[in-house]
């Protein structure tokens, strides 16, 4: 439906998950599409959503903007892949042509895009372009902030819907990110098995064991993208190096203790700042207790995972507030 708004056709309807409790998951980035033909495509948790969104959708084709509750019995959502019973609140609002056709055009190319409305529909923002500073509609006098939350949740390099308050307005943020990559710099059982684990998780991997590859590859990085270092040879600092200057990504490097102490001093000695040391995460990885290649590749992609998040990666019995993202 978004490339049909693109043809030039007119606006779109949207129907968008607002809030939602159980279902054992969380399904980020999703909506689906109404037109005013009554045409709808997309789908919500997995099709659970979708026969009380569809109505939505074309209501919101229509022009018009609406909340509404959905609950999703324990049967049906295990029918459709889901773990558990759940409900959403959903949010069916219009979507003008101009930023339903940006929209479109930056997801058919797999490029960063957000879309931002108030929690009641009343007014959408779409932005795009690398560093989502392309806009188009805006949401009256918290655009600039409501633009900076979706920027900053931009750097975390992950697809993701949230609620932000934005100059005391209740913005719904729904952000899509290409899918990761990540990039091993160096050979081993390790190596091996972060490719295996990135497939897992659907991200693409792919190992490079020389400086020049390394240093083209971390060159084109976007927030997205995920270096783990494992080779020792002090001539690879230039590949952290590089990518903090960059400044896109995560810089992870494998190493004991000491091994990231002397690669510090050299980093240093370099040039780099102190302070921007920090962005580089080594020894990377969770404190897991992992002793085999499989189980470090589990402590790394689970680091990654959560610093996306914006979680500290503390033991779910242990915390209060809302399991998954």
């Amino acid at each position: 439906m978004l490339r049909w708004a693109s043809g030039g056709a007119g606006g779109i309807g949207v129907v968008r998950v607002l809030d939602r409790h159980g279902f054992g998951s969380v399904e980020s980035g999703q909506l689906i599409a109404g037109t005013p033909a009554g045409e709808v495509s997309g789908s919500l948790y997995l099709g659970a959503l979708d026969d009380s969104a569809h109505p939505l959708a074309a209501e919101a084709a229509g022009g018009a903007t609406s909340v509404r509750e959905a609950q999703v019995a324990e049967a049906s959502a295990v029918a459709a892949g889901l773990a558990c019973a759940g409900g959403a609140t959903l949010l069916g609002h219009p979507l003008p042509h101009g930023p339903a056709a940006a929209l479109g055009e930056a997801l058919e190319n797999a490029r960063p895009a957000a879309l931002l409305s108030r929690s009641d529909g009343a007014a959408a923002l779409v932005l795009t372009g690398p560093e989502l500073t392309e806009e188009h509609g805006d949401l009256g006098a918290v655009t600039a902030a409501a633009a900076g939350e979706a920027r900053t949740l931009l750097r975390r390099g992950a697809t993701t819907t949230e609620r932000v308050t934005a100059d005391g307005v209740d913005v719904l943020i729904d952000l899509w990110v290409p899918v990761p990559s990540m990039l091993v710099v160096g050979e081993g059982a390790l190596g091996a098995a972060l490719q295996a684990q990135s497939g897992l998780l659907g991200w693409s991997a792919r190992t490079v064991t020389t400086l020049d590859d390394a240093r083209a590859a971390v060159a084109a990085f976007s927030d997205a993208d995920v270096l783990v270092l494992l080779d020792h040879d002090p001539a690879f600092d230039a590949i952290l190096q590089d990518g903090l200057a960059h400044g896109r990504g995560f810089l992870g490097a494998l190493g004991s203790r000491r091994t990231q102490a002397a690669r510090r001093e050299r980093l240093l000695a370099a040039g780099a700042d102190a302070d921007a040391l920090a962005a580089i995460h080594g020894p990377v990885g969770l404190d897991l207790g992992a002793r085999t290649p499989a189980e470090t590749a589990v402590s790394i992609v689970a680091e990654v995972i959560a610093l996306r998040a914006g979680r500290s990666a503390s033991v779910l019995a242990g915390t209060t507030g809302r399991i998954g993202g």
